[in-house]
């Protein structure tokens, strides 16, 4: 179970890194549609898990790699925006989040009965 404090950041690294890749980073996605689902933080709040949500969702891996090769540019944008809240910084991995295609694929199985 998270802590208030691990919320907290959660909720704040993917508040600050959707405006990101929004606004800065949205040519890394390769036209697709790229939105954060979620971010697991933690208990000592020094490593980051976010998980991105591509559609549509040909290659997501290709284009999770691609988020993840360009991690320096993206981590220095967002610490320059929330480095007055931390002292010391989460280190930040991308993860591509598959859980809408296990619930697709779950109700495909379930309305071929």
């Amino acid at each position: 179970m998270e802590s208030v404090r691990q919320q907290k950041v959660s909720r704040l690294i993917q508040k600050e890194l959707s405006t990101l890749l929004q606004s800065q980073f949205n040519h890394i996605g390769h036209g697709s549609m790229v939105s954060i689902t979620v971010v697991r933080i933690t208990p000592d709040l020094s490593f980051a898990r976010v998980y991105l949500s591509v559609f549509p969702s040909t290659e997501p891996k290709k284009v999770v790699d691609a988020y993840n090769a360009s991690l320096p540019e993206i981590c220095h944008a967002l610490y320059q925006r929330i480095r007055n809240q931390f002292r010391k910084m989460p280190e930040i991995r991308f993860y591509h989040d598959d859980s809408l295609d296990y619930a697709a694929r779950i109700d495909e199985l379930l309305s071929d009965d």
